[in-house]
C-alpha cells in the first residue's frame, strides 16, 4: 500500500478547454431514436451496499474507507457496451464521437503493428501514443476498421459519448455505489467480483488483465493481449460479465478524493472537471497498476478517449 502518487498507466487524458464541458458533435444527430432490441439486462437486489475497502492498496485514489449505503434495486447490462451495438446507436442517431470531432485518440503502444508509421508518445506515459484518425470504429487509426470486432467492448467513446449513447438506450451510467453494488455480487466486503482469491502469472485467470512484466511484455497467458470478448470469462455471482479487467467503465460521477494530506490534495489538484471510473482494464497488474480490484478507481476528463475505455448502463 502507497501514498505516493499513483502511476499514471490508467487512463491519459486531454489537456483541452474542452475537458470541463459538454461537446457537441460536429454534425447534428437524431436526438429522438430510441434503441428498440436491447440486449441482456440482469437485475441486482436492493440492500444494504458496500463502498471502498479497509484494505486500501492505493489510498492516494481515495479507495478508504469500507463504507456503507442503501441501494434501490434496478437492473443492469450483463456486458460492456460492444462495437455491434454503438454501431447500432451510430446507424440510427449520426452522433459523432469526441474521437472523431477532435481527430485522434490514445492507442495502448503493444497494439500497434510493428510497421505502424512513428506516433507521438504521451509523455509522463509513453506507452500511450497520440493516434490521428482512431475511432471505436477504427481503433488502431485509419484503415483498422478490421479491429473493431463484433463482439468486443466499444472503446475510444468518452464520458459525454456514452452520456449521449445512455439517452438512446434509456438508461444512464451507474453510480459508484450501483458499481460496487452489483460487482461484489451479494458475497459483502471482497476484493473481486469471484471473491478474494488473487489473479496471477501462473495457473489462476479470473479475469482479463496484464501477466508479465509491463509495459514491454503482455504474456498472454490468460487468453488475451488487448480486449477479449465483452461475454467472455466466468460472470459474477449476479451474471456480470467483466466488472473487473478488459476496460474501463464510467460511472456518472465526478472523480473526487477527501483527503487531508497535502501530498494526496497536490496529486489530484489538476483533476477538477474528471469523470469517475471503475473496474481496471487489460493493462492492469499488481505490480504496476493494482487497480483490478472492485475498490479501485481512476478519473479521465468527459472527452478523453483510449483503447481501453469504455462503459455499461443500468435501468
Amino acid at each position: 500500500m502507497t501514498d505516493t502518487p499513483a502511476k499514471g498507466c490508467c487512463a491519459p487524458a486531454r489537456e483541452d478547454e474542452t475537458a470541463t464541458r459538454p461537446t457537441q458533435a460536429t454534425r447534428s444527430h437524431d436526438p429522438q431514436a430510441r434503441e428498440t432490441d436491447p440486449p441482456e439486462r440482469v437485475r441486482i437486489p436492493g440492500g444494504r451496499g458496500l463502498i471502498g475497502t479497509d484494505r486500501p492498496e492505493l489510498p492516494i485514489d481515495g479507495e478508504a474507507p469500507l463504507r456503507q449505503t442503501r441501494i434501490k434495486a434496478f437492473e443492469m447490462d450483463a456486458t460492456t457496451v460492444t462495437n455491434a451495438r454503438f454501431r447500432r446507436f451510430i446507424e440510427a442517431t449520426g452522433y459523432v464521437t469526441d474521437a472523431e470531432r477532435l481527430g485522434n485518440s490514445f492507442v495502448f503502444q503493444n497494439l500497434l503493428p510493428a510497421d505502424h508509421p512513428p506516433t507521438q508518445a504521451v509523455a509522463a506515459v509513453p506507452w500511450w501514443r497520440v493516434i490521428d484518425g482512431a475511432s471505436w470504429a477504427e481503433p488502431l487509426g485509419p484503415g483498422s476498421a478490421a479491429a473493431c470486432l463484433d463482439d468486443h467492448p466499444a472503446v475510444h467513446v468518452s464520458w459525454n459519448d456514452a452520456q449521449v449513447f445512455a439517452r438512446w438506450a434509456g438508461g444512464r451510467l451507474p453510480t459508484e455505489a450501483e458499481y460496487e453494488h452489483a460487482a461484489r455480487g451479494g458475497q459483502g466486503d471482497v476484493r473481486f467480483p469471484w471473491g478474494d482469491l488473487e489473479p496471477n502469472d501462473q495457473d489462476h485467470f479470473p479475469c482479463n488483465i496484464w501477466q508479465g512484466r509491463f509495459p514491454q511484455t503482455d504474456l498472454g497467458l490468460d487468453g488475451y493481449r488487448g480486449t477479449a470478448p465483452a461475454r467472455s470469462f466466468a460472470p459474477n455471482a449476479y451474471g456480470l460479465y467483466h466488472m473487473v479487467g478488459n476496460i474501463w467503465q464510467y460511472t456518472s460521477q465526478p472523480f473526487k478524493v477527501k483527503s487531508l494530506k497535502k501530498s494526496v490534495q497536490q496529486a489530484h489538484a489538476d483533476k477538477v472537471g474528471y469523470k469517475l471510473a471503475k473496474g481496471g482494464s487489460f493493462l492492469c497488474h499488481a505490480s504496476y497498476c493494482y487497480r483490478y480490484r472492485i475498490a479501485a478507481r481512476t478519473g479521465s476528463t468527459p472527452d478523453s478517449t483510449t483503447s481501453h475505455q469504455g462503459f455499461r448502463l443500468v435501468y
